[in-house]
């Protein structure tokens, strides 16, 4: 197939059938304006406006109003955004912004101006959960996504969603427009047209298309340099950027491209894309007539389990009321006799009252002068007179008034019910092993089975690996854990640990969970965050908010400096420290380097050689002037076995390389091969302080890759050098500390 047929294929879609893919992840409407995310998801303008503003009782701010050059008018039909996700969005960046609140001042970049309130300028992206920090400049550092509004209204214009365009020039009554000038930003009718377009003046070149209402820029502008073209593609960030990016920016030492090359790649990648996957569309067919299928059953199981459920609880709920019914018939009967032996025995005293009943009978009787017919009536008067007298001095009621024998007692059954289990076995939860991270103490984290029930709890157990021996191999049960983590406490150093988990629902297990292992490292976490006042250069060195990351770019300074820059020199590093300093014990850290910087240092250093660092800053150095320049010149090796007060092995481009003084066991200290390893993705370092002694290590293998002796005569502190977009972040196990104090 010609390339000409190929893209005439692609174009001939019908604009139609992508509804799916104009719809903003936020109002669920189709997209106004979209904005493209660093994360390369789009979002409306407007909902990220209002994300952004949904700030406590301050519900806008006036500045941010213009913070997108251009940025639209109100719409004519603006569909409102949903709001229940909009407040999740805001809810999750308020508790992000939460962690940061106490340690702020009013002045700090993302406070407003005038108002103790941070501004909200981190946010989860609605495509993919991924954190979007827009820092200073907010929604300015955004890029207009123009290709996407362009297939958005075609799509209104074939779906017939959009209005009519009128004319911007005609005075009422507004004729319908027929034309639109991209250079004016308006739309015309003919007359109006021709009249604001005359033949022989410059006008007469602007460039027209249909009406529209998407009037893009015929060059797209860079939004830091608001007056630069892009003409460049930043690898590392994946964004167009400009030459003043690329000269002394963000991306000074990031690898770019030309406009024209990457257009070429990134199209010659797609296309291929979209035609392997227009080559297996039977294939697709068959997987969607197979989904179709699993729906289907679905759907039919799903009622059939309904109706079986239904049933059961029909027949529960028909026992009960059987009993039920039995219960307050037996409660009635109950009552009535009740009721009529009382009435009984009040009609029976009530005759023992004067001139009523029993004694006004037996009153009348003694009137009788008949000697023989008053024995007759006497004797059984007298009998039932010495029963009601006898009945007086012992009273007793004819019946009990309470129906203790009728009140349930049901706790029994109630817990009966409860466990009963009418979802079965639950499903195994797995263990999140990027989440989870194992130090003296262990954060285990783990995804829930996503069925329809929730789990009453869980419960995780681990055990200690390689002490058959000592008879200490069995598993350790934690308490139960309502929730998808749990810290585990007091693990041995240096040692190899199982951990599996699993749910419990109405007292029924599941299985356990695939048994994953971890390492712990040869020493108590040590817990730090950098620090911002000793020797930190806020010109060369971008320290996060939490101070728990940092990040070298190149400004103005480092353009000064260039200047001295001569064939045989590099620029000089940027030294940042731990908060905290290491005087006794045995202590390890761990850290992750962004894989695209190109020169970082890590390690330890004294105090003393910290001033010297500090108060001697050279903008220059050679390469040979420092025993761990990582440089294969030789010249540092001669003297590298001495002790000195600092060690800093050096990382960069992807690659960690080794002094040939390693001692790591297996390699070979002549084969420059090895010493040349994978950059782990997280670097963990140990300073035995009483040993005299520093290790780095592969933080996922717990594998020592170096090691070697250090001047441990002052305090010592994590030290970390950058140069060119290097990055560090720090363990959340380390900083989470020192943060829980700030």
């Amino acid at each position: 197939m010609s390339a000409v047929s190929r893209r005439n294929s692609i174009v001939s879609v019908p604009i139609k059938n992508i509804e799916r893919e104009l719809i903003c992840p936020i109002c669920k409407e189709l997209f106004t304006h979209p904005l493209i995310l660093p994360c390369q998801h789009s979002v409306c303008h407007k909902c990220v406006r209002e994300l952004l503003l949904l700030n406590h009782e301050d519900s806008f701010d006036a500045g941010s109003e213009c913070s997108l050059p251009g940025s639209p008018g109100p719409r004519s039909r603006v569909p409102s955004p949903s709001m229940e996700r909009l407040d999740r969005l805001a809810r999750s960046a308020t508790l992000q912004r939460r962690s940061f609140g106490r340690r702020g001042s009013i002045s700090s970049p993302g406070w407003r101006r005038g108002s103790v309130t941070p501004r909200v300028t981190t946010f989860p992206c609605p495509g993919c959960q991924h954190d979007v920090d827009l820092g200073e400049r907010g929604m300015s550092m955004l890029f207009r996504n123009f290709t996407l509004e362009s297939i958005v209204e075609r799509y209104r214009q074939a779906a017939r969603a959009a209005v009519a365009i009128m004319c911007n020039m005609c005075k009422p009554p507004q004729q319908e427009a027929t034309k639109s000038c991209m250079d004016c930003k308006a739309s015309y009718c003919n007359e109006c047209f021709k009249f604001h377009h005359p033949w022989g003046t410059p006008k007469a070149q602007h460039e027209y298309v249909g009406p529209t209402m998407n009037f893009r820029p015929k060059v797209l502008m860079c939004p830091e340099h608001e007056m630069e073209k892009v003409n460049m593609y930043c690898e590392v960030c994946r964004r167009p950027v400009c030459h003043l990016c690329k000269l002394g920016g963000s991306h000074a030492n990031h690898k770019v491209t030309s406009m024209s090359s990457a257009y070429k790649i990134l199209k010659e990648k797609l296309s291929k894309s979209i035609h392997y996957l227009i080559s297996k569309e039977d294939q697709v067919r068959t997987q969607i007539s197979h989904l179709e299928v699993l729906i289907n059953e679905t759907e039919e199981n799903g009622q059939v389990a309904e109706c079986g459920a239904y049933e059961h609880f029909e027949r529960l709920f028909q026992t009960l009321q059987e009993r039920k019914s039995e219960m307050l018939n037996s409660i009635e009967q109950s009552r009535t006799r009740r009721l009529e032996q009382l009435r009984g025995q009040v009609e029976e005293y009530q005759g023992m009252l004067e001139n009523s009943g029993l004694v006004g009978y037996a009153q009348e009787v003694l009137k009788e002068t008949d000697q023989s017919c008053f024995v007759q009536t006497a004797k059984q008067l007298h009998t039932r007179i010495a029963k009601s007298t006898e009945s007086l001095r012992t009273f007793h009621p004819a019946a009990d008034p309470s129906f203790d024998e009728f009140v349930l007692e049901t706790s029994r059954e109630e817990t009966m019910l409860k466990e009963l289990c009418f979802g079965g076995v639950p499903e195994p939860p797995i263990i999140d092993l990027s989440r989870s991270h194992v130090y003296n103490e262990g954060l285990l984290c783990w995804q829930l089975a996503e069925d329809t029930l929730a789990t009453d709890h869980q419960v995780l157990e681990y055990r200690r690996l390689g002490t058959e021996q000592d008879g200490d191999s069995r598993w350790r049960l934690t308490d139960r854990v309502y929730g998808p983590s749990t810290v585990v406490c007091d693990l041995e150093a240096d040692s190899l640990y199982s951990f599996r988990v699993r749910s419990c629902r109405n007292s029924l297990y599941s299985p356990y969970s695939p048994e994953v292992t971890f390492h712990t490292p040869p020493a108590p976490a040590f817990g730090f965050l950098f620090n911002d006042n000793c020797g930190f250069s806020s010109e060369r060195l971008a320290l996060s908010r939490r101070r728990d990351s940092v990040e070298s770019m190149a400004g103005m300074a480092f353009l000064l400096a260039a200047e001295r820059v001569q064939t045989g020199s590099y620029m000089g590093l940027d030294y940042i420290i731990g908060d905290t300093g290491i005087s006794q014990g045995r202590h390890y850290w761990a850290f992750r380097v962004e894989p695209h910087s190109y020169l970082v240092k890590v390690g330890v250093a004294s105090d003393s050689k910290l001033l010297e660092w500090f108060h001697n800053p050279r903008d220059t150095s050679s390469p040979r002037y420092d025993h761990d320049s990582g440089h294969d010149s030789g010249s540092e090796d001669t003297c590298y076995d001495l002790s000195q007060p600092f060690t800093l092995l050096t990382v960069g481009m992807g690659k960690m390389f080794l002094p040939k003084a390693s001692i790591s066991a297996g390699s070979d200290h002549g084969d420059h091969s090895n010493r040349v390893l994978p950059m782990p993705q997280r670097i963990g370092v140990c300073l035995d302080y009483d040993a005299g002694r520093v290790y780095f290590y592969d933080a996922d293998t717990m594998r020592c890759l170096y090691e070697r002796q250090v001047d441990c005569s002052g305090t010592m502190y994590p030290a970390f050098g950058l140069m060119g977009s290097g990055k560090v972040h720090l363990e959340e196990f380390i900083t989470e500390k020192r943060l829980s104090y700030m």
